[in-house]
């Protein structure tokens, strides 16, 4: 990652690890990288930032940004105009694997999960809903991506998003997923289905969930998947809800704005 990658308007801001780190004392991170985890207050872009960073060079900086989102002490609060450019590889290059023994607060998650997909047909992890309303990446209107190849599903959805305001794009192969994620804007919410020709939608969202760029970006599963083991799955990997297909109109909806924070 160098700071070409990262737009001038990326915005970063400490994580509740990094602010834990920050208050610690810590002597574990270098001096350029304590010193952007002070001046990252999730408001100031990128290009002020590096103005007000002393003596160092655009490499120690592009360096320590790496470092501090490897070890998730900061997160992109909203992305610039470019994203990541190591898209290319995007579905070459190995992910870590989930650990086989799932800790205790993901089992109880998913038990949560599998009563409420009884009762309603989705499930939001309530403790995965954003904080704060998030502002549309586009400045005016939210961007979906619906990562689905069921014409048919897609048709609808795409008329369902539009009619509650949201900006739908589609994405059904290798090919497009890499093109939607490379897109600037990025998506401000992504609707991702499980079976996709040549790709796991699974395997995609360890994927985003390790991507510096696009890990900050709510991932809603949407898939006809629903047994204990697969809704396990996709807390454990990330997501930010859960719907089963088929679903009711509403149960999208209300996931949509618990994600970007346009409810509570």
């Amino acid at each position: 990652m160098s700071l070409e990658d990262t737009d001038n308007l990326t915005i970063f801001t400490p994580t509740d690890k990094g602010k834990a780190e920050l208050k610690s004392g810590s002597t574990k991170l270098s001096t350029v990288a304590l010193e952007l985890m002070v001046m990252f207050d999730g408001k100031s872009p990128m290009s002020v930032i590096v103005k007000r960073v002393t003596g160092a060079r655009p490499g120690e900086i592009s360096d320590a940004v790496a470092v501090l989102l490897r070890d998730k002490l900061i997160d992109i609060l909203r992305p610039g105009k470019t994203p990541d450019a190591d898209l290319g590889s995007f579905f070459e290059v190995p992910v870590d694997a989930l650990p086989e023994s799932v800790p205790a607060e993901f089992r109880e998650e998913a038990e949560k999960g599998l009563l409420s997909l009884e009762r309603t047909g989705y499930y939001i992890g309530v403790a995965q809903q954003a904080a704060a309303k998030r502002a549309p990446n586009n400045g005016s209107k939210y961007s979906i991506l619906l990562i689905d190849d069921n014409v048919q599903f897609v048709a609808a959805v795409k008329m369902l998003l539009k009619l509650e305001g949201y900006e739908p794009h589609v994405a059904g192969s290798r090919e497009e997923i890499v093109a939607a994620l490379r897109s600037s804007p990025l998506p401000d919410a992504i609707l991702l289905d499980v079976g996709l020709p040549g790709a796991d939608g699974f395997d995609i969202l360890a994927r985003v969930r390790q991507h510096p760029t696009l890990r900050a970006i709510p991932v809603i599963m949407l898939t006809a998947l629903s047994s204990r083991k697969d809704v396990l799955r996709g807390l454990s990997g990330g997501a930010n809800g859960y719907i089963t297909k088929p679903f009711e109109h509403d149960a999208l909806v209300k996931s949509l704005r618990a994600v970007l924070g346009l409810t509570g």
